[in-house]
């Protein structure tokens, strides 16, 4: 087994489909890093919109300050919003994400109306309260842990070796921000996480539970929004299985803390 394993970058994604940001540590919460994909821009129906079908969603650019999050036009930053943390002002409504409904919380009527002028259609941005336990795959999960706004589960870590690898064969090489980890270690041989199952990160024990199947946002570049082909159409090529093409893996937490940047990722023993 690889050792000096290294916890090499952490991610949030405040607002699903939105940009991320990267931190130098994060508390770990059972649903998700604390407020990772807490928010969530949903349409006039109730249902989750993604870069999957507005991949100028990209442009949205994501700030963490004291009070709340600052979303910013990447193309004009300064036309931005603030999202204060505490501000949830409601209704409370049905919101459809995949195959689960859940109970969330419009955030403001203003804000929402300034993503939709963005978008060019009409969008809610919502909360999911602490209240509303959104249930991980019961197939999947280890102490039936409740997920975020996440597409399934609440963390997901790669290793710089495996997008290395993945580089290697690309034209052009591409950044560790087309697939959205929360997690990212250095050292070890590429696609080791594949072989992984428990593993100690700081203080902190994590279970890795399922493979990551990978979708069209890959191919959307998270600086200019645009779409192409790659890495999805290499990736396919040497990483399918059973039709999906797999980069990364899911994981769930054991214990609740803390980890930061520099922190030992220890293999432990099932």
């Amino acid at each position: 087994m690889d050792h000096n394993l290294i916890l090499q970058n952490i991610f949030i994604y405040p607002i699903k489909s939105l940009g991320g940001i990267e931190l130098t540590e994060a508390t770990v919460e059972e649903r998700g890093f604390r407020h990772d994909r807490r928010w969530m821009l949903v349409d006039t129906g109730g249902r989750f919109v993604s870069q999957r079908e507005y991949p100028q969603l990209a442009l949205l650019g994501v700030e963490l300050e004291e009070e709340g999050l600052r979303v910013f036009d990447r193309k004009n930053p300064k036309n931005a919003v603030v999202v204060t943390f505490e501000l949830a002002q409601g209704p409370v409504r049905k919101v459809v994400i995949w195959d689960d409904e859940v109970i969330a919380v419009s955030v403001n009527r203003e804000i929402s109306r300034w993503f939709s002028d963005f978008l060019g259609f009409e969008v809610d941005l919502v909360l999911m309260p602490e209240s509303t336990h959104r249930k991980v795959d019961p197939r999947y999960a280890v102490n039936g842990e409740s997920v975020s706004f996440a597409d399934g589960m609440p963390y997901l870590i790669i290793g710089q070796s495996s997008l290395d690898e993945l580089n290697s064969r690309l034209e052009s090489p591409v950044p560790m921000n087309r697939f959205r980890p929360n997690l990212v270690f250095s050292g070890g041989s590429p696609f080791l996480e594949d072989k992984l199952r428990k593993i100690r990160i700081g203080s902190v024990d994590f279970q890795i539970v399922k493979p990551c199947a990978r979708c069209v946002m890959t191919t959307v570049d998270q600086d200019t929004a645009e779409q192409g082909k790659e890495p999805l159409k290499t990736l396919s090529s040497f990483r399918t299985v059973n039709n999906k093409v797999l980069f990364g893996q899911n994981v769930v937490a054991l214990t609740l803390g803390k980890v930061k940047l520099g922190d030992p990722l220890i293999p432990q023993k099932d």
